[in-house]
C-alpha cells in the first residue's frame, strides 16, 4: 500500500501548502492542484476521492488561492460532511464550510427568511410519516405500515423532482414508477399532506430546498449576497443529486464556473429518491472546458475483490455503464471470494453466523464484519442466527451513538475534566491527551482489557473504547491537542451524528452500506427476485440493481462471501436460482441468462443434506418465518406455554448473562425460551431438537435447562465453552 492510504481520521497538520500534496498519487495530486475553472472527478470505489477533494481545498487555502470562508463543500450525509470538516480542520483549512445540501439550505433559509418572507421560520416536521398517515386518514384511505413508508417515499420523490400533487400521476407514469397505491390516491394524500403543513405552519426537508430555491430565484439581492459569500463549490457524490439539488447548486453558482464535482455513475443507487447521474455524465457538455480526472487506483480492496467488482460492471448496460471505471487494486493479494449455496434461508443464516465466528476467532474484529442484504425484512433470520451463535451485532440505523447513556455521561465527564484545566485529580499522572482520556474514562467503566463476552456491560465498554480510539487518533493528528480541543471535536461530531466505530457485526441493507467499508463482508440472499428485486422491470431498473450489488462488493477490503438459498423454508421446493448478476462470475456458471450446470465453490446443501418442511404442530401449516420455525407453530396459533416455567427460564438466563457479561440473547433468545417452555423437554435429545439449542449450547446449558423444566434448581453455573 502507498502513502496515499493514510488510515487516520486526523492526519498531522502539514507545515506548508506543498506538504498538503505529500502522499497523494498522481491523479489525486492533479485534482488537488487544479483550482481554476470547472473540474469533474470520476472516482471509483475505494480510490480516495474524499482525500483528493479535501486536499484540493486545503492546498488552495494554504497556498492563498482560496479564502476559507469563500468555499462551500456539499455532500449527502451528516457523517460524510463531518468527516470532511474533520479532515479540513487538521489540514489547516478549518474555516471552510462542509455541509449537506439540506443543512446548507436550512442555514440560508433561517438567515434570510425575515428579510425575504417576514416573521418566524416555520417549524420542521419531525416525523413526516405520522403526518402522511394523518393525511391518508383524512382522505379515508387506509395504509398499512409498508404502504405508509412507500407513499411517504413517493411524496419525497415528487417534491425533489418539483412535481405538484395534481401532476403526480402523469409524472409517475412517464418515469415508469411502481406506485404502492393507486396514483390518484397518492396524489390526494400528497395534496392533503401539503395542506396539513400549511395549516400548522410547518415545513419538511424537501420544503427547505424548495423554499431556498424560490427565494434565490425571486430575490436577486439575496442571491447576490450568497454568491458574494461563496465563490468556490465542491460537490461530493455528484451522481446522487436530484433535479431540485441541481437547481439550488446552479443558483448558488450564478454565471460562475468555480465548481469541482466528484462522483461515480456506477454507484448510482438512489434513483427512487429522484437522484440521477445525468448531471455528472453531462458535466463536460455543460462545461466543455472542464478538466476531467479519473481516479481508478483502489486502495480499499484486494485484487480478488476488485476483479469481481470489475467483472460485475463488465456485464452492465446503459449510459452509466458506458462511463464505468476499471479499478486497479493497490493492495496485496488476498483470499478469493467465497460462493455458498444453501438449501434454505435458516441454513444460510446459520452458515453465515458460523463463518463469522470463525473470522472472529481468527482475529478479525466483530466491528470489521458486515452482513448486507437487499431488504430490511431479511435481517431477522440473521439477527436470530448471530444471537444463537453468541456473536454481538448492531443494526445500522438503530440507536444513535451519541444518544447512548454511557456516551452522554462520558462526554460530560470529559468536559468537566477539560474545564478543570489540569486540576482534575483523575489526570494528575497522565501525560498526553490519549492518556488523559483513558484516565478520565476509567472512572466511567473503561478498562484496558474488555469484559468477557458481549453483553450490556461489553456494549457499554465498547462505547467508551470507541471514544478512547477517537482520542488516540485525534492526538496523533494534532500535536499538543488538549481535552478542551477534544471536547469541541466531540460536540461537532455529535451535531453531525458522525459517530466513531463501535465493535459488533453490522447488519445493514445494501443502500445503508453506501459510503462504509469493512474487512469482511457477507452478501446474502442473492437470488433472482431479490437481487435483482422482483419489481425491477425495466432495463434501467435492473441495471440499478446490478450497481447496488457492485456497491456491496466494493464495501469489502479482504474477505467477501456471496451466498443464496434454494428455498425460503426447510423442505421447500428448491426453485430459486442464484442472482443472474453472478452468471459468468461464480464457478460453474456461464455468462448466459440461464443457470449453468456445475458446482459452486461450496454447495452447503450437499453437506447438510435435505431437510423436510417444518409444519405447525397445531394446525399443520408449513412454516416459513424464522420466529415460527423456532416455536414450531404459527404465531397466531394457540400456545400451550407454561408461563411459570418461562419466567423461571428468564430469571435463570438473566443470571447467566450477568455472570458472563453478555446480553441475554447470547444465552438464549426469547423465542427459544418460549419454545422450551412449550415443549418442556425431559431429556437432552428432546432439548436438542429445539431451534436455537445447538450442540455448544446443549453442552453448556443443557443440564440447567432440563433441571428447571423438571422443577428442580439448576446447577452452580455455566460450564466452560465446549
Amino acid at each position: 500500500m502507498t502513502a496515499a492510504t493514510h488510515s487516520s481520521s486526523f492526519p498531522a497538520d502539514p507545515e506548508s501548502a506543498d506538504a498538503v500534496l505529500l502522499g497523494l498519487d498522481p491523479e489525486q495530486r492533479e485534482v488537488a492542484t487544479t483550482l481554476k475553472g470547472p473540474v469533474c472527478v470520476l472516482a471509483g470505489a475505494g480510490t480516495g476521492k474524499t482525500r483528493a477533494i479535501t486536499h484540493r481545498i486545503a492546498y488552495g487555502v494554504r497556498s492563498g488561492q482560496l479564502m476559507p470562508a469563500s468555499v462551500l463543500a456539499v455532500t449527502f450525509t451528516n457523517r460524510a460532511a463531518g468527516e470532511m470538516r474533520g479532515r479540513l480542520r487538521t489540514l489547516g483549512a478549518g474555516g471552510v464550510q462542509a455541509r449537506t445540501f439540506h443543512s446548507a439550505a436550512l442555514r440560508q433559509l433561517q438567515y434570510f427568511w425575515p428579510k425575504a418572507i417576514g416573521g418566524e421560520v416555520p417549524r420542521l416536521v419531525e416525523r413526516k410519516i405520522q403526518l402522511v398517515a394523518e393525511a391518508g386518514a383524512r382522505c379515508r384511505i387506509r395504509l398499512d405500515r409498508n404502504e405508509l413508508r412507500d407513499v411517504t417515499g413517493e411524496i419525497e420523490w415528487a417534491k425533489v423532482t418539483q412535481t405538484v400533487p395534481a401532476d403526480y400521476p402523469a409524472a409517475a407514469l412517464k418515469t415508469g414508477r411502481e406506485a404502492p397505491r393507486d396514483m390518484a390516491e397518492i396524489a390526494q394524500i400528497y395534496g392533503t399532506y401539503e395542506q396539513l403543513k400549511r395549516d400548522r405552519s410547518m415545513i419538511d426537508f424537501e420544503d427547505v430546498l424548495l423554499l431556498t430555491v424560490g427565494i434565490l430565484q425571486d430575490r436577486h439581492d439575496i442571491a447576490d449576497q450568497i454568491r458574494t459569500q461563496y465563490q468556490h463549490f465542491v460537490v461530493d457524490e455528484y451522481q446522487d443529486v436530484s433535479p431540485l439539488q441541481q437547481r439550488l447548486l446552479e443558483l448558488w453558482l450564478g454565471d460562475r464556473d468555480s465548481l469541482c464535482v466528484v462522483g461515480d455513475a456506477s454507484q448510482t443507487i438512489y434513483s427512487f429518491t429522484g437522484a440521477t447521474p445525468d448531471h455528472l455524465l453531462s458535466f463536460r457538455t455543460r462545461y466543455p472546458q472542464a478538466t476531467l480526472v479519473k481516479l481508478v487506483r483502489d486502495y480499499r480492496s484486494t485484487p480478488q475483490v476488485v476483479h469481481l467488482a470489475n467483472g460485475l460492471l463488465n456485464q452492465a448496460r446503459g449510459r452509466a455503464a458506458e462511463h464505468r471505471l476499471e479499478l486497479v487494486s493497490q493492495r496485496e493479494t488476498g483470499p478469493d471470494p467465497v460462493y455458498a449455496e444453501y438449501p434454505d434461508e435458516p441454513a444460510e443464516a446459520e452458515g453465515v453466523a458460523g463463518r463469522i465466528r470463525d473470522l472472529i476467532a481468527a482475529g478479525v474484529p466483530a466491528g470489521e464484519i458486515a452482513v448486507l442484504y437487499r431488504i430490511n425484512a431479511q435481517s431477522e433470520v440473521y439477527e436470530q442466527a448471530l444471537a444463537d451463535a453468541g456473536v454481538p451485532y448492531q443494526l445500522r440505523g438503530a440507536e444513535r451513538f451519541f444518544e447512548r447513556p454511557e456516551v452522554k455521561k462520558a462526554m460530560l465527564t470529559l468536559k468537566g475534566a477539560a474545564r478543570s484545566g489540569g486540576n482534575d485529580p483523575l489526570v494528575d499522572d497522565a501525560v498526553g491527551l490519549a492518556s488523559q482520556v483513558r484516565a478520565v474514562l476509567s472512572s466511567n467503566g473503561w478498562t484496558t482489557e474488555p469484559p468477557a463476552g458481549s453483553g450490556a456491560v461489553r456494549d457499554q465498554w465498547e462505547s467508551l473504547a470507541a471514544l478512547v480510539r477517537l482520542a488516540e487518533d485525534f492526538a496523533r493528528g494534532r500535536a499538543g491537542a488538549t481535552l478542551a480541543d477534544l471536547a469541541v471535536e466531540l460536540d461537532e461530531r455529535m451535531a453531525a451524528q458522525h459517530a466513531p466505530t463501535v465493535q459488533g457485526v453490522t447488519l445493514a441493507s445494501l443502500h445503508a452500506a453506501k459510503g462504509l467499508e469493512w474487512d469482511a463482508v457477507f452478501l446474502v440472499g442473492l437470488t433472482d427476485g431479490v437481487m435483482p428485486i422482483t419489481y425491477a422491470k425495466t432495463d434501467e431498473q435492473v441495471e440499478e440493481e446490478r450497481r447496488l450489488l457492485y456497491v456491496g462488493v466494493t464495501r469489502a477490503r479482504v474477505h467477501l462471501t456471496l451466498s443464496w438459498s434454494l428455498s425460503r423454508a426447510p423442505g421447500g421446493r428448491a426453485s430459486r436460482k442464484p442472482s443472474r448478476f453472478l452468471n459468468g462470475l461464480r464457478p460453474g456458471s456461464a455468462a448466459a441468462g440461464s443457470r449453468a450446470a456445475g458446482a459452486v465453490t461450496e454447495r452447503a446443501a450437499r453437506k447438510r443434506g435435505r431437510r423436510g418442511p417444518v409444519l405447525c404442530r397445531v394446525c399443520g401449516k408449513t412454516l416459513t418465518e424464522a420466529g415460527e420455525l423456532k416455536l414450531m407453530r404459527c404465531e397466531d396459533c394457540p400456545s400451550d406455554m407454561d408461563e411459570g416455567l418461562y419466567e423461571r427460564l428468564r430469571d435463570w438466563r438473566a443470571g447467566q448473562a450477568k455472570e458472563l457479561g453478555q446480553p441475554a440473547y447470547c444465552v438464549f433468545t426469547d423465542k427459544t425460551l418460549m419454545a422450551i417452555a412449550e415443549a418442556v423437554p425431559t431429556e437432552a435429545g428432546e432439548l436438542s431438537m429445539i431451534s436455537g439449542v445447538g450442540g455448544r449450547k446443549l453442552d453448556r446449558y443443557g443440564a440447567d435447562v432440563l433441571a428447571i423444566c423438571a422443577g428442580e434448581e439448576p446447577g452452580s453455573g455455566a460450564a466452560d465453552d465446549a
